[in-house]
């Protein structure tokens, strides 16, 4: 409330801390007017340039009517600064859970996607990372190991797996072909950051926003076994091709994307598990079921990415 105050906002005590770990995120109850959402940036992860850059890329999309929530410019900023934690502010947004089950729901988030992308094509990200096997799958297995994560008994079996997995990972990447376009993506598409209203999506937390294939922002609204994700790649592309060509190729990514994701989230954990609120939230982390639970998952990984790509019909 001290840092909002800063920005001459005048808040009325009510404080709710909403669903975040990466950064902490509350809503702030104001005098006067809707609350307002102020997210505080987890020290050390982004520089000044990659979350203004971020800012930007929003901010483009929103002035092209796509619904999308950009920070508030305040006294002529979007990026703050109080007693050392860097902040923005956001208007608070109404939506509720998409339901990608839905026919007309995956076509809709298929169009948007694909004006998204026209947008993040236009030009490259400077100061933010690219998804990439060195950055996800690497540099992930990497901390994991070096650092003592995984339990001694199972040590051998997670790092053979996933060594396994990650070559697998870059057959795909090579039947997908060395000319695999990149461009600035949402980056973390789930239905956790897509409000639904009467009007459609509204796109929500671009902190994860990178440069990358398209199918990274496609694969994530997909779910089932494969005759219901080729179906329901059909439709999200029949939106999607209406404002941007997909390039097949990148089919042969998707289990690649998602055993790299998989690989990185383990990591993201375990780089934060001083975090005490990452202890509260995760306790599952960090146990003998867990990364059992991982070792199974990768050897199902690899399977699948032996299997030709997706169809389309």
């Amino acid at each position: 409330m001290d840092a909002l105050d800063s920005l001459d906002y005048q808040c009325d005590g009510r404080l709710l801390a909403l669903n975040s770990y990466e950064n902490r995120v509350y809503q702030v109850g104001m005098h006067e007017g809707l609350p307002l959402i102020a997210k505080f940036y987890r020290s050390g992860r982004w520089t000044d340039a990659a979350i203004l850059e971020e800012h930007t890329f929003v901010q483009e999309l929103a002035d092209r009517e796509i619904p999308v929530v950009p920070a508030l410019i305040v006294h002529g900023k979007t990026l703050h600064n109080f007693q050392g934690f860097r902040f923005a502010v956001f208007p608070k947004q109404g939506g509720r859970a998409p339901e990608f089950e839905n026919h007309n729901t995956l076509e809709w988030m298929g169009r948007f996607l694909g004006r998204i992308h026209a947008i993040g094509a236009i030009k490259s990200f400077q100061h933010r990372a690219t998804l990439d096997i060195a950055s996800f799958g690497d540099a992930s297995l990497d901390f994991l190991l070096s650092n003592h994560f995984i339990p001694a008994d199972l040590d051998a079996a997670y790092r053979s797996i996933a060594e396994q997995a990650l070559i697998h990972v870059r057959y795909c990447f090579e039947r997908a072909g060395d000319r695999i376009k990149t461009l600035r993506l949402h980056g973390d598409c789930h239905a956790g950051n897509v409000l639904w209203t009467d009007n459609g999506p509204r796109f929500v937390d671009f902190d994860d926003s990178r440069m990358g294939p398209a199918v990274q922002d496609i694969w994530m609204l997909l779910s089932g076994d494969r005759s219901d994700m080729a179906r329901q790649l059909n439709i999200v592309l029949a939106g999607y091709e209406d404002f941007y060509d997909f390039d097949l190729r990148e089919l042969h990514l998707i289990e690649a994307l998602r055993t790299l994701r998989l690989i990185h989230y383990s990591a993201w954990l375990a780089q934060r598990w001083d975090d005490l609120a990452f202890k509260q939230a995760f306790p599952w982390f960090n146990t003998q079921h867990y990364w059992q639970e991982r070792i199974l998952e990768l050897r199902e990984q690899i399977g699948l990415m032996s299997e030709p790509p997706l169809q389309l019909v």
